[in-house]
């Protein structure tokens, strides 16, 4: 397929007054979320949503890393907007599969294009439905993770699926 990229806006909702940042993104529908460079997050002035938490990823060749999660932050793709949370990392923009949906936006391998949905082209279109379950939060020992204290959340779906949702805090 090639790599897709696009052009978006970013911007901080928090912050109207500065300008908008227009980046070239890397669209990867197998990656979940947006990733920002560091100097983008800077240039936006986000602020990380809880100093003392990152995020743990798992990058493509398996290793693990704590990385800041910082927003909110605005995407405009053509007549689309989303608001999201943003990772910090890597050197280049990367438009993940959840502010993708968010936005209604589709890959077109073929043309190696992102494109509003052409089956919702006026506004974005998603699928709500509610979940029902059991959520329990279970501490494990601070030095488990050199001196981070973890917290897993378990959540029990209807169709009996346990996920697991991990948080770092330094």
């Amino acid at each position: 397929m090639g790599l897709v990229n696009t052009k978006i806006r970013l911007c901080n909702p928090r912050l109207p007054e500065l300008e908008p940042v227009a980046v070239e993104a890397l669209a990867d529908t197998g990656a979940v979320h947006l990733c920002i460079p560091l100097h983008i997050q800077i240039q936006l002035r986000l602020e990380e949503i809880d100093k003392k938490v990152d995020v743990e990823v798992t990058l493509a060749d398996g290793s693990r890393t704590l990385v800041p999660y910082v927003g909110p932050i605005t995407l405009c793709y053509k007549n689309r907007v989303g608001f999201a949370g943003a990772l910090v990392m890597g050197d280049q923009a990367l438009l993940g599969a959840i502010p993708m949906e968010d936005m209604d936006l589709v890959v077109v391998p073929k043309t190696r294009e992102v494109m509003v949905n052409p089956d919702n082209p006026n506004i974005a279109s998603s699928v709500a439905k509610t979940a029902t379950g059991i959520l329990v939060a279970a501490k494990t020992s601070a030095n488990q993770r050199k001196g981070a204290l973890k917290n897993r959340y378990f959540h029990q779906s209807s169709d009996s699926k346990l996920l697991i949702v991990e948080r770092h805090c330094r």
